[in-house]
């Protein structure tokens, strides 16, 4: 199972997937809030969503896993 973590601590925006899509490799999953400026969240690897474990308006730490994939 691979997550989608954030490289830096922001807000949550938008998420673009919901549980069941399937993503490719560098598609754009999220866009995350981080020092006034939108850091889109790619996924790293190709796969199908499991589970998001964050919803937009919520704060996101560094490291911080936001979505799974299977």
């Amino acid at each position: 199972m691979a997550k989608i973590k954030s490289e830096m601590a922001g807000t949550v925006l938008e998420i673009k997937v919901k549980v069941g899509d399937t993503v490719t490799k560098g598609q754009e999953v999220a866009v995350v809030e981080s020092m006034k400026m939108e850091v889109p969240l790619q996924a790293d690897v190709a796969g199908k969503v499991s589970k998001i474990l964050k919803n937009a308006g919520d704060f996101l730490n560094e490291g911080e896993a936001l979505i799974e994939l299977a």
